[in-house]
Parts: structure tokens; sequence; C-alpha cells
């Protein structure tokens, strides 16, 4: 049973003894002080907290602790119900909160779940504030409201239709030219979330839709992460024919992964990449990922006239490198998009929009559009490590032995080579080293990292 408390939140599995699982009085404890925090930086008398959760099987026992706690501290609660995490952020927004709690574990399996914490403007804490919030649940030093004081508690669902009106109203999501491409897709939502919005999304762009996983009942059907070794089933789906796209999200549907008409995998790390593309076609201007993501990014955005800049991996790290450049466009190499038209936070229901007006505008399949985007393979390689292993020595001599590259040491370091790079990254909850390179195929991609893991070896053995 594990227990993980970051700035970003915490997050475990279900059941166990308190300290080592996501239990109630755990949940309590972090989210009091997540409320002392937003009642110091908000100011106000009583304060307003939007709460959505996933589907999973844990949800509204944590959702109910969770409602209950803020309550009891003196805070209105807006319960938006089963809901994404961007239609989460967006609410924080659109009801003029003081912050909010998704209630989701994204990728992980069906015995996880989490709390993720968001600002005033729905977007996630920096980690100045995280760490704020780490530090008041440790000290546990709470003080809850009075009879006269304790807050009100509303429900309002109506902001997953309010969500597509956004996404919808966007200049570049091109209604009209999306309906009269009649497109037919196939969709696995993970039996989350994804099943209420996307069918909803999709009939309002005159898509015809086959829902696979639909139903919202946390019981995963596969493993939930939308990885191709994952997808067997809609991808077999896929190749029997009759479809334009098939579209993978995950649990929260802020990951996106799109499949070609043939059945093949568009690549997760694409996704980005032409969503970007289609946006800098109309909008030129500078974009940003981290720097474990696709050089394909860079490549488009320079073809484009723009400036691409690499953020330490992380939304949060993304977004806020985002607003230091003015990005038109950004996200992770994970499926990930955010565009700051909509709002900053990684969006399914965007990137899908964007990237059905982009196959009506081009007129081509799936599989043609991704050919014509810069073509690279990553390798995703691991070391693992003793816990006493001191990890940023290791990376500092790494960082020496590759000086004459171009290196970058902002989160890990990144070796860039002229047609190749690697990322060596320590784990914030594991003691390995996370190795992804990427070349123009797997193979040179594969045996990049592997060199590399043998200089760590070396120097390990030193």
């Amino acid at each position: 049973m594990t227990l993980i408390k970051s700035i970003s939140g915490i997050r475990g599995t279900i059941g166990g003894r308190t300290g080592d699982t996501l239990n109630p009085l755990d949940i309590v404890k972090f989210t009091t002080a997540y409320a002392m925090f937003i009642r110091r930086s908000c100011g106000g008398a009583a304060p307003k907290v939007v709460v959505g959760r996933d589907a999973r099987i844990s949800g509204e026992m944590v959702r109910s602790v969770v409602c209950g706690t803020l309550l009891g501290m003196g805070f209105d609660v807006l319960d938006i119900g089963l809901a994404t995490t961007p239609t989460t952020e967006l609410a924080v927004r659109m009801s003029g909160a003081d912050g909010g709690i998704i209630i989701t574990a994204s990728h992980n399996p069906r015995q996880w779940n989490a709390l993720k914490l968001l600002n005033g403007e729905g977007e996630f804490l920096t980690k100045e504030d995280g760490n704020a919030v780490l530090a008041m649940a440790e000290a546990e030093d709470f003080c809850y409201a009075d009879v006269d004081h304790v807050g009100h508690y509303t429900q309002d669902l109506s902001f997953a239709d309010r969500h597509i009106d956004a996404v919808l109203a966007l200049p570049l999501v091109d209604v009209e030219a999306v309906r009269k491409a009649g497109f037919k897709v196939c969709v696995d939502t993970i039996n989350s979330v994804g099943g209420i919005v996307l069918p909803r999304l999709l009939a309002c762009l005159g898509v015809e839709c086959r829902l696979l996983n639909g139903e919202p009942t946390g019981d995963f059907a596969h493993n939930p992460e939308p990885l191709e070794k994952n997808l067997g089933g809609i991808m077999a789906e896929m190749r029997s024919g009759g479809y334009d796209l098939g579209i993978v999200v995950d649990p929260d549907v802020d990951r996106l992964a799109f499949i070609c008409e043939d059945g093949r995998m568009f690549g997760e790390e694409y996704t980005l990449v032409s969503v970007a593309d289609y946006v800098l076609s109309h909008t030129p201007g500078n974009t940003v990922s981290n720097l474990s993501s696709t050089r394909a990014l860079r490549d488009v955005t320079l073809r484009h006239g723009g400036k691409y800049a690499a953020a330490a991996v992380g939304e949060v790290n993304v977004v806020a490198k985002m607003k230091e450049t003015g990005a038109v466009i950004g996200g992770e190499g994970n499926g990930g998009v955010i565009y700051p038209e909509c709002h900053y936070g990684r969006d399914a229901l965007v990137g899908i929009a964007l990237f059905l007006s982009a196959l009506a505008h081009k007129r081509c399949t799936a599989s043609q559009l991704r050919a014509t985007l810069p073509d690279y393979s990553i390798a995703k390689n691991r070391l693992d490590l003793t816990p006493d292993t001191d990890v940023d020595a290791i990376l500092q001599r790494v960082k020496e032995l590759y000086k004459d590259a171009e290196v970058n040491d902002i989160d890990g370091v990144k070796i860039d080579f002229p047609d190749k790079w690697v990322h060596l990254r320590k784990s914030n909850t594991e003691p390995i080293i996370r190795i992804y390179s990427e070349a123009g195929t797997m193979q040179e991609a594969d045996a990049l990292g592997k060199q590399v893991i043998e200089v760590v070896k070396k120097e390990l053995r030193s």
C-alpha cells in the first residue's frame, strides 16, 4: 500500500492504515491544510471551493470526506459531480471560486485515488504553494468553524455542458467543417467521466461515435494509461474498418491519444504536435513542451516561424514557461494539450475538437496527417538504484562527461545532439533514474538510452 504526498496533492491506494494509504483521516488532514492555504491566500470571509471527481469506485467516499471537511472549515462547496479534470479547472474560473479539488488518480489503476489541488485561476498550485500546504498538513495546527460559520453546500451539474460550449466557441474549432466531413470515430473512455462528456461533444460536432468502455463505473476494463500496450481492444476495432479515427482518454480526460483509421497508433507524443501544427498555421507564435517530449514540436514551431522553449517535467512547469514566453499552445508528450485560448490546463476536449478541425481542413486521413509531421521515436528506460545512491552526483558526472554537447540541467540532465537527445531524471518517489531518449528510429533511440545507462553504471562502480 502506498501514500504519496507531493506539491501537486496527495495520492495513494485505498484502504489500510493511516499514514500508509489514502484513507479518511489523511484526506481530512490534507483537505484541511489546503483550506487553510486558500483562506490565507484569498482573505475571504467565506471562501468557495469547487469539487469534481472522476468515476473511480472510491470517488464517492473521498468526495464525501473532502466536502464535509471543507464545510467544517467554513468553506462554501460547489460540487460539480462526475467531471473531468479540465472541466473542474474551468468551473473554478466560471464560478469565481477561490480554488478547486479534483478527486482523481489520473491514469493510475482502480485501487488508487488522489486529490489534485487548484488555485483561484483553476490552475495547479506552484511548487512554493504546494510546499506550503504540505507544511500545514504536517503541523496539524487546525481550527474548524463553529456552528454559526459552517459552510454551505451547493451542487451544480451544468459544467460539462458549459465546458463543451467553451470548446465549440473557440475560433479555430470549425464546427461546420467537421460536420460536413461526416467523421465516424471509435472512442475508449475507460469506464470513467469521458463516457459522459465525449459523446456530447462529438454529437455537437456532428461526429458519429462508437463508444467502448463507456459506462462510468470506475471498474476499468483495462490498464487506464492510454499507451499502445493497453489499447488492444480499440485497435482491433479500428482494424475492422469503417472508422476515420480512434480516440482514447485517461480516466480524468486530460490525456489524449489517437489511433489511425488503419488501427495503428498515431503516437501519444504526436497528439500535441499535430494540434500545434494546426494552431500555428492559423496563429503563428511560440510553443512549449517539457524536456522529455518529442523534438517534433520544436521542428514544427520553427517551420511556422515561432520559437520553441522547453520546461521542466510537470504541467505547472509547462504552464509557467508558456506564460513567460507568450506561447500560443503547449503541453506534454503524454498526450496533454494546453491551449491558452481556452484555459491553462491539459484538456482532451480541446485537443479532440482542434484535431478534428485539422482533419476536416486538410481533407486527409489520420495516417496521412501523421506522415506530414517530423518522424522521431522515443525509447523509455529506467535504472534501478539503491536508496542511498547519490543520484545528484551521478547526474552531475554525466553532465561533465557530455559537456561538449548541448546540455540542459533545469530538470535532471538533458543532452542534445544534432539528430537525437537523451534525458535523465531522478524519480521523486522511487530510487530510480528515468532515461528517455529520442532519435530517428526506435533502434537508435534505445541504443542511445542504453549507452548512457552503461555510462551511469560505470560511474556507480567507480
